[in-house]
């Protein structure tokens, strides 16, 4: 089975890189964030031509996850177990969405950012990857894999110019310790392994041509449980979908992550 994450930045906008990414690379399933859109909303049609089923769950403008697969869409779940909210009133955001695809329990993540670590959104992250982790423990005894977005750089070479970020969110003591508490609980980073050394990144800002002069960050992840760990065979960052010169039409701000499994 091959298994993708990938934070689009618009479904609706990237729509077509989305179904011309499925095929070129064969994904069997696919799990998106920051879809932008309420499931009703979302162009489907192609995707569901091509073979594959579609949960979603999203709000007009932000956030939004889905998972897209051709393997099997069963047990869906908007939210884990004590996701906290945000906003005024406080809610639950459109921010986590699980599915059992092929056997495998699949969890697209869209962490929060956190804006500024003097911010309520950075006590809100923290305090989201605290409840995420409560949840996450006892999914470890099966096939599980944590994909998403985690708005966290865990090491000092997942940033183009760590001294850059020296005040900023993605890479605070407290930010890289509930990324760690998960490695910690048995899940394992399954794609570094077949991804080592600096400047390999799947987040460049299109701010000041970032991508092309490769000042990114390393913030996608596919956490897996031992047994999905296991059943890894090789794992790669398609950059290609990040360079504004390759595909049709302008590329999101991230790459896709790609991780293949063993039957």
């Amino acid at each position: 089975m091959r298994l993708a994450t990938w934070n689009v930045n618009s479904l609706r906008s990237r729509i077509d890189r989305v179904e011309a990414f499925l095929d070129r690379h064969q994904v069997d399933v696919l799990a998106l964030q920051e879809t932008k859109a309420r499931e009703d909303q979302l162009p489907l049609m192609g995707l569901q031509s091509m073979g594959y089923d579609v949960a979603a769950a999203g709000v007009s403008q932000w956030n939004g996850v889905a998972i897209v697969s051709r393997v099997g869409l069963e047990d869906v779940q908007v939210g884990f177990e004590g996701m906290p909210g945000y906003g005024d009133p406080v809610a639950p955001e459109a921010r986590a969405i699980g599915a059992t695809c092929g056997g495998v329990r699949v969890w697209s993540l869209y962490v929060p950012n956190g804006r500024k670590p003097d911010d309520p959104h950075y006590v809100y992250k923290l305090d989201w990857l605290a409840r995420l982790r409560d949840a996450a423990q006892e999914w470890t005894g099966g096939d599980t894999a944590l994909v998403g977005d985690w708005n966290v750089a865990p090491l000092d070479e997942d940033v183009f110019d760590v001294k850059q970020f020296a005040k900023s969110t993605h890479v605070t003591p407290p930010e890289r310790a509930a990324f760690q508490r998960f490695l910690d609980d048995g899940y394992v980073d399954v794609v570094r392994p077949h991804t080592p050394g600096p400047d390999v990144y799947t987040y460049w800002d299109y701010y000041r041509q970032r991508f092309e002069r490769n000042r990114g960050l390393r913030i996608d992840f596919v956490l897996g449980s031992p047994s999905f760990a296991g059943r890894v065979t090789g794992a790669f960052i398609d950059t290609d979908e990040r360079d504004p010169a390759q595909g049709s039409g302008p590329p999101s701000d991230h790459a896709p992550v790609i991780v293949d499994l063993a039957d």
